[in-house]
Parts: structure tokens; C-alpha cells; sequence
């Protein structure tokens, strides 16, 4: 007893209370499986409920797949070949993750619709006539597509680190022992890079199940389309509810899987002396097809969509009124900024009590905030405003003697969908921070404590130091996520408060989508330079 209240300071106290803060309102979607059904949801079940599982269902699997085969054979090239523009690629093959998936949707509808400059240039340059069918991708093949050339360096950029870290030990012994590049590959390489692609597979597929924008733009009813259009179609809460908890459920069953695919087994260095891949030099067609390879799926992931947005911009430029424009711009920057600081800030309190206390609940609790990532937007979106609007009920009073004449006050202000950003997004954050604890360890902060500095003194003046590159990073990442969400900033949003992100879907969704490109590159020119930065500093902290 007497251990655990040595344990109790503010910094306890502190992550304990944004641990709850964080956990709580997810578990509104849980009870809202065991309310009374109405009509809708009766007849939701009975005649759409299994087209929405369908789809998602082929979503899930072909992009998960389609991007496992892009990233790992990416990530396998950079890792063991030298080529021409081998040192480019590796960075620049990152750069799709800069694009959110819905701008790569409308911008490729735009370039293989009837007046889009391919089907254009073939009529009229070379007298082809086409039959318009054949280019159609507003379905789920094309949404498949879009996202996998889109969220392919999930799997491509933590496979690639893992197999340039990894022992050259094992790959070398299977060469001596006469296999060739094939058999290295299937027999060696993909076995011990399983972890590795299961992680980034699973990032695709959340990422997947939370988009909006594609399915919505293609017109494909999934899960996430559903609880808008009961929410906002309807205007039936309860059945959004039900769908959310339906599709939290369908994602608990996949992290299942992803646990199950994990096992027991890893892969770890046989000695302290670990060797990164020697690089195998390729000449001739070798060294072209390699280089062409990269240079072909980072074509269709960034370099293609991006001239058709420059395109547009020069075409449409003077349109959106600059201090409309800039008040996007505006908005976008201080929720992100906002949003990516608190997270920070909160992450740093939670990781400093994780390694600090001593105990499985202390080791335990901060995992639980981590969740939120794995939860579908849409999903938190019904999670938090049932919370605030409970939260509003409780607090009337208060309201009342205010002199307010309303009851809801939080549930329709910016704190509500800065909240939801801060649920979604708090395990980027906190992974970040989490690593960079985990680097320093708590030598330097005993050595503090040892000569009567304080715990707050300590952190400040020890910890944040020695952590600057984990809270920039962290940051980035954070700010580029909430720069590009949709599905809660669309749900949450104030009235009359656009960003950049819910501007160009707006425009796209109007069929304006020369008009959606310039809030679209503005977002692809910040997050591309984000992930630029990032690199340098992984790479900094990879020496």
C-alpha cells in the first residue's frame, strides 16, 4: 500500500485523468449495441447490412494485398540492390502517403473521364474511338486502386527499415547455400519481414475502413457511408450508433487476426554485432527495370496526380477568393497545430507515468489510449458527440446561470472535433514519444533525482531536452494525419468553419473539381514537406 501512494504525484494524476478522458467515450458505442432497435436499423439489417460487409469486406482484402505485393518488393529492391536513383527513390516513395486518398480519387477520375486529357488526347490526336466504359474507375476496382497506390509505403517504409537493419547473417547463408535470388526472397525474406508487412497491412486496412471521401466520391456503400447516411440522411442517431458499434466489432476482429498472424514467433539478431544488408550492384536491363519499377509506382502515386492538380490550379487560379482562401488555410493550420501540440503535450505526461510507475495497471492503462487509432473516424465522431451532448445535459445548469439560452455548448463548438482529433490521432503521438522514452531510459533521470532536483524539475530539464527529436516527429505526423482527416471534421465541425481538407471534398462532391485543386496541392505541398522533414529526422536518428 504503502508503494502504491509513493507512486501517487501530479504526474500520475494527471495521465490517469487524460487516460479516462480518452477511453470513456468509445465505450457509449458499446452500450449502444444493446439499446432497443427501431425501424430503420430493422430494415438496415434485413435488406443492406450485408452489402455494406461485402464491400468492405473486398476493400479490406484486394488493398491489403495489392499493397503487401507493391511495398514489400519496393522495399526489398531499396534494401539489397544498388541502381541508378536508388538513394532518391528511398525517401521519395513516401511521398503518396502526402496525398490523401479522396484528392487521388477525384484527380484520377478527372484524368480518365471523357474530357480528361486521356481519353481527349486519343480522340482527337490520334482519331481512336473509345468506348467510355473502359475508363470508368468510379468503382470498387478503381477504389481499390486509388488505394493502394496511395497507402502502399505503409507497408513499403517499415518493411524497408526492418530489412535494412536486419542481420545480414541470414540472407548470406542462404546464399552459400547455393539458393537464388527467388528462392532468398520467397524462402528467407518473407518469412522473417511477416511482422513487418502484418504491421503495415494493418495500417492500410484501418486506414481503409476510416476513409470517407473514396467510397463516398465513388459512390460504394461501406460502413463508414452508412453512419453518415443515417445520421445525416435520417437523422437517426440510434442506428448510427448501432452501425458504429458494428463496425468497432468488425475491427476488433481484425486486430484478432493481425495478433493471430503475428504468433509467438520473432525474429531477432543472433549477436550484438548486427550488419545491415550489403547492397547487390545491378547493371544493364537489371539496373533500368529496377529503377523504372520505382519510378512507375511513384508516378502513379504522387508525380502524375500532382501535375494534373498544378494543371488545374493554373487553370482555375483567381477563382476562390483569397481571404475565403486564407481563411482555410487558417482554420486548417490551428486544428492541426492545436490538435498535434495537445497531443504532445498529453503524450509526454501519459509515456513519463508509464515509465516511471512500476506495476502491470501503470504498464497497461496507456495502452488503452492507443485504441482510438484502430476505431474508424465515423466511429469516435457518434462516440464523442453522445458524449457531449451528455456532458452539455449534465452542465445545463450552469448555462442557465450564465444566461445562456441554449443547452448545447460544448457538443457544437470546436472543442468537440479538436477532442475527436486528439482520440483518433493520440497513438501517433504517442508511439513517437513512447520510443524516444524508451531511448534515453532513466539513468540520466536518477543521476537528476540523486542530486535533489524534483520530478517536474527533472523532465524539463533533462527528459525534454533529450527528447526533441521524438516530440518534432511526433508532431509532424500528428499535424499531417488531422491536415488531411475527413470523415470527423466533416461530422464535427462547427458550423461555417471549412478547412482545406473539407473544402476540396466539397468542391469535388459539387462536381467542381477543377476548383477543389488548389486547397488539395496546398495540402499535398505541407504534408509532402512534413514527410520530408520526418525522413531527415528518422534517417538522423536511424545513424
Amino acid at each position: 500500500m504503502q508503494r502504491r501512494l509513493a507512486n501517487v504525484n501530479i504526474w500520475t494524476v494527471a495521465a490517469i485523468a487524460i487516460i479516462a478522458a480518452l477511453f470513456l467515450p468509445n465505450l457509449t458505442i458499446v452500450t449502444g449495441l444493446f439499446t432497443p432497435s427501431n425501424d430503420n436499423w430493422a430494415h438496415m439489417k434485413e435488406f443492406v447490412l450485408w452489402s455494406f460487409v461485402t464491400n468492405s469486406l473486398i476493400l479490406v482484402v484486394a488493398t491489403a494485398a495489392s499493397t503487401i505485393l507493391i511495398g514489400l518488393s519496393l522495399a526489398w529492391l531499396i534494401a539489397q540492390y544498388q541502381f541508378p536513383f536508388r538513394r532518391f527513390l528511398k525517401w521519395a516513395l513516401i511521398l503518396p502517403l502526402s496525398i490523401p486518398p479522396f484528392i487521388g480519387a477525384y484527380t484520377y477520375h478527372g484524368i480518365v473521364n471523357y474530357t480528361g486529357v486521356i481519353q481527349t488526347t486519343l480522340r482527337e490526336r490520334f482519331g481512336m474511338e473509345l468506348n467510355p466504359a473502359h475508363f470508368d474507375i468510379m468503382n470498387l476496382p478503381g477504389a481499390i486502386f486509388i488505394y493502394t497506390v496511395f497507402l502502399y509505403p505503409y507497408v513499403y517504409t517499415i518493411t524497408q527499415v526492418f530489412l535494412s537493419q536486419q542481420s545480414a547473417s541470414l540472407i548470406e547463408s542462404t546464399r552459400l547455400l547455393g539458393k537464388g535470388p527467388w528462392r532468398t526472397f520467397f524462402q528467407v525474406v518473407v518469412p522473417i519481414s511477416r511482422i513487418s508487412i502484418i504491421a503495415g497491412a494493418s495500417l492500410v486496412i484501418l486506414e481503409v475502413l476510416n476513409d470517407y471521401g473514396v467510397v463516398k466520391y465513388y459512390g460504394i456503400q461501406t460502413f463508414t457511408t452508412a453512419i453518415f447516411q443515417s445520421w445525416f440522411g435520417l437523422g437517426d442517431i440510434e442506428t448510427s450508433i448501432k452501425l458504429a458499434a458494428s463496425l468497432m466489432g468488425f475491427v476488433i476482429v481484425i486486430l484478432l487476426i493481425e495478433k493471430i498472424l503475428r504468433g509467438r514467433r520473432q525474429y531477432s539478431y543472433s549477436s550484438t554485432k548486427v550488419r545491415p544488408l550489403p547492397l547487390i550492384k545491378l547493371t544493364g536491363w537489371k539496373a533500368f527495370a529496377a529503377a523504372g519499377y520505382g519510378f512507375s509506382i511513384l508516378a502513379l502515386g504522387f508525380f502524375i496526380p500532382v501535375i494534373q492538380l498544378i494543371d488545374w490550379t493554373v487553370l482555375t487560379f483567381g477563382t476562390i477568393p483569397l481571404d475565403e482562401f486564407m481563411s482555410y488555410i487558417r482554420n486548417s493550420v490551428f486544428v492541426a497545430g492545436f490538435s498535434a501540440a495537445a497531443i504532445i503535450v498529453f503524450a509526454l505526461i501519459v509515456g513519463n507515468f508509464a515509465r516511471l510507475v512500476q506495476g502491470k495497471l501503470a504498464k497497461l492503462l496507456p495502452k488503452l489510449t492507443v485504441l482510438g487509432y484502430s476505431i474508424p473516424g465515423a466511429v469516435i465522431a457518434v462516440a464523442v458527440v453522445t458524449a457531449f451532448v451528455a456532458l452539455d445535459e449534465f452542465l445545463a445548469p450552469l448555462y442557465q446561470l450564465a444566461g445562456l439560452n441554449t443547452t448545447l455548448v460544448l457538443s457544437v463548438s470546436i472543442i468537440l472535433l479538436i477532442t475527436a482529433y486528439i482520440i483518433r490521432f493520440f497513438a501517433i503521438g504517442y508511439s513517437s514519444i513512447e520510443t524516444g522514452y524508451d531511448k534515453i531510459g532513466t539513468d540520466f533521470q536518477d543521476a537528476s533525482r540523486l542530486l535533489g532536483a524534483g520530478l517536474t524539475r527533472t523532465f524539463f530539464k533533462v527528459d525534454m531536452p533529450m527528447m526533441k527529436g521524438a516530440i518534432v516527429s511526433g508532431f509532424i505526423l500528428v499535424f499531417i494525419d488531422v491536415l488531411k482527416e475527413i470523415p470527423l471534421t466533416l461530422i464535427l465541425r462547427p458550423f461555417n468553419f471549412d478547412t482545406l481538407s473539407t473544402k476540396a471534398f466539397q468542391y469535388a462532391s459539387d462536381e467542381k473539381i477543377m476548383e477543389a485543386s488548389q486547397a488539395s496541392l496546398l495540402i499535398v505541398g505541407i504534408s509532402a514537406l512534413a514527410i520530408i522533414v520526418f525522413y531527415k529526422f528518422l534517417e538522423k536518428e536511424l545513424d
